[in-house]
């Protein structure tokens, strides 16, 4: 069973809180908010205690409630707070955060010195898959005019850190990300190859915040089995993928 400390409890947090309490191998622990609100601070389970951090420290948390995961859906900021006291206790980290500085990831790949970290800007494990694929086809057809997709919430100001995440991995420019906002989609993100006489679509969407949730639980359980160090979603999924290739390449005749 591994205990689970989740940091971060707006919409995105509370549906990821959902989704591990419905895990058969993981134990919700305890939920971490950066400040204490009377209107919202209980969730289901009215005995996993819904923490705030200007009234804890990370230290007193830990040792009260230990745990051997945290998952980050906070701000960038959190990982300064937390990451001296969890590598000290060997505890692994699965990250959801999309807006890391330069120096928060150097951060984070010094902390997978000494404990198992997870960084991926959309936890979802189709998003990942997307990326891969895409990663694919852009390298044996480097000739194809590519372009990025993706549609949020009306609320939602800035350019997607996960489409970002993909252009950058495509070495396209993020002027050939098209960025709409309607409505309350979740996430939706397309990449798109035209070629001579045909095209491709690659397409994402999350339908619920929950998606986030069973992606950060396959994550845990795919860093669980690694050595310490640093990792990305992608990483762990193409060793996944790989091995089934690898399965499959066995019992052809």
């Amino acid at each position: 069973m591994i205990r689970v400390g989740l940091m971060g409890f707006g919409k995105a947090g509370q549906a990821v809180a959902t989704v591990l309490q419905q895990q058969p191998d993981m134990q919700l622990a305890w939920v971490m908010r950066q400040h204490a609100n009377p209107q919202n601070s209980t969730i289901a389970d009215t005995s996993i205690p819904v923490l705030a951090l200007d009234q804890v420290s990370w230290n007193e948390c830990l040792n009260q409630y230990p745990i051997d995961a945290l998952i980050d859906f906070s701000r960038p900021e959190a990982l300064h707070q937390y990451a001296q006291p969890i590598a000290e206790r060997g505890i692994d980290l699965v990250t959801a955060i999309s807006a890391y500085a330069e120096a928060d990831m150097k951060l984070l790949q010094q902390l997978g010195q000494q404990t198992r970290v997870l960084s991926s800007p959309n936890i979802t494990l189709g998003i990942n898959f997307l990326m891969l694929a895409a990663g694919l086809l852009r390298r044996i057809a480097p000739f194809a005019d590519v372009e990025i997709v993706e549609q949020h919430f009306r609320e939602k100001p800035e350019v997607s850190g996960t489409a970002r995440k993909i252009a950058e991995r495509l070495d396209l420019h993020e002027d050939q990300i098209t960025s709409l906002r309607i409505g309350g989609i979740v996430g939706h993100h397309e990449v798109i190859f035209g070629f001579p006489h045909q095209t491709v679509r690659l397409t994402h969407e999350s339908i619920r915040r929950e998606a986030f949730g069973t992606g950060a639980a396959y994550a845990l359980r795919l860093l669980h089995q690694q050595s310490t160090g640093f990792y990305t979603f992608d990483q762990l999924l193409l060793q996944q993928i790989q091995q089934e290739l690898l399965k499959e390449s066995s019992t052809v005749v």
